[in-house]
């Protein structure tokens, strides 16, 4: 027979169980996307991370790397690395501002915008592997920019 005490007991580190995490789906997921992601960056000789600062100068070029670090939410002891490693394939280049010689900017080389052109199908690919409406994918995001948002 179960007594109340051990009820109690069972209720109280539910919240400890794994399947009951929100996080733990979260970061599963996350994982999951990012392996999925990984044979079409294969094509471009990209890593995820260096995908992500790579959308944001397609999408403009010539940015401070504080701005970078904003956009691309990574830390900026994590993309200094990124960012040599990218410049090593002459994907892009690390120049000083023309406003203010004591910020960098980086900018695309050639052939990084050429890998724009290669780049622009990932995005359709990944839409149908995930397979969900739009309007959840949509409502996901608000909600993870929410989530970011309130852990801030």
């Amino acid at each position: 027979m179960t007594t109340v005490t051990e009820q109690s007991d069972n209720e109280k580190y539910q919240c400890l169980k794994l399947d009951n995490q929100v996080c733990f789906s979260m970061y599963s997921a996350v994982n999951a996307i990012v392996r999925a992601y990984k044979p079409y960056l294969e094509k471009l000789d990209l890593t995820y991370p260096q995908y992500l600062i790579m959308m944001v100068l397609w999408d403009q070029d010539n940015v401070n790397i504080k701005t970078l670090t904003e956009l691309t939410r990574l830390d900026s002891g994590s993309l200094t690395p990124i960012l040599k490693r990218l410049e090593a394939k002459n994907i892009l280049r690390r120049v000083q501002s023309s406003q203010d010689e004591r910020v960098k900017v980086i900018q695309l080389t050639g052939d990084g915008h050429e890998l724009k052109d290669q780049a622009v199908s990932i995005q359709g690919n990944m839409l149908c592997k995930i397979d969900l409406p739009m309007t959840s994918i949509h409502q996901l995001k608000q909600q993870c920019e929410q989530i970011i948002e309130h852990l801030k």
